[in-house]
């Protein structure tokens, strides 16, 4: 018997074969679970291509995190495929350029705005639409780059990361009583299309398997993805409001 097997799942941000995303979709299939995944506007037929090439198709849902509209139907839209849900995975980030890259200062509070609420309100909406699927409790899981560190050229994406990961332990707080448990896991550097978005996201990514006690590979999602999968199976029943990293052990070293 799989890890999750008999598992419904709601997996956003699948738009490339090498993202934590996909690879969460593959585990979580081959561990058993039934998956949907979702994706709006041009970016819906990337999400319906890597899908076919996922072990078993999976049905793609319309929804931007940032739409009302779509947040108000996602629960319906989600019960076209299957009747309820057991967990959700938050893979969806997105900071203009001019506050990344070392723009900090110069960054104006529109794009800052867009970078917050895309990056880390999302978090809370995606929470609050998905509820309504998760009457027997469940696992919301997100993912994050650890915030405690002002990073290089990370800029105002590292605040949003820093607001995700606090809206992660409210929604621990508060969803805890429904039996859903909120966990984040922290990626170590890996070349994803978000990784490439970012200016010289290089300056971070080159040092880090030296740095790394088990060493690193960006080029490898899985890990973090198992870890995904772990958070999602009934592995974790106590565990709330936490965030594992899988970055190396380079969370755990001086500089």
């Amino acid at each position: 018997m799989g890890l999750l097997e008999g598992k419904k799942l709601l997996i956003t941000g699948v738009l490339t074969d090498s993202s934590i995303a996909f690879h969460t979709a593959r585990l979580a299939q081959q561990e058993g679970a039934e998956v949907v995944l979702s994706s709006f506007g041009r970016q819906m037929k990337l999400t319906q291509a890597f899908s076919r090439r996922l072990p078993t198709e999976a049905p793609v849902v319309e929804l931007d995190v940032t739409s009302g509209e779509d947040l108000a139907a996602l629960a319906d839209r989600v019960r076209e495929h299957v009747d309820g849900l057991d967990g959700v995975v938050h893979s969806i980030g997105f900071a203009p350029q001019s506050v990344m890259g070392g723009n900090f200062l110069s960054g104006e509070w529109p794009d800052v705005a867009t970078a917050i609420e895309i990056s880390a309100f999302s978090l809370k909406s995606l929470a609050v639409a998905a509820k309504p699927l998760m009457t027997s409790g469940g696992s919301l899981v997100g993912l994050t780059f650890d915030a405690r560190y002002a990073w290089p050229v990370y800029d105002w994406m590292g605040v949003a990361k820093a607001a995700f990961e606090a809206t992660n332990r409210y929604l621990a707080r508060d969803l805890g009583p429904e039996g859903i448990r909120c966990n984040l896991v922290s990626a170590g550097p890996l070349r994803t299309t978000a990784a490439k978005s970012i200016p010289g996201f290089a300056t971070m990514e080159d040092a880090w398997p030296q740095r790394a006690p088990l060493g690193w590979d960006q080029s490898n999602p899985e890990p973090a993805a198992r870890a995904v999968a772990a958070l999602l199976s009934d592995w974790f029943p106590a565990t709330t409001g936490e965030i594992v990293h899988v970055d190396g052990g380079v969370h755990a070293m001086g500089q």
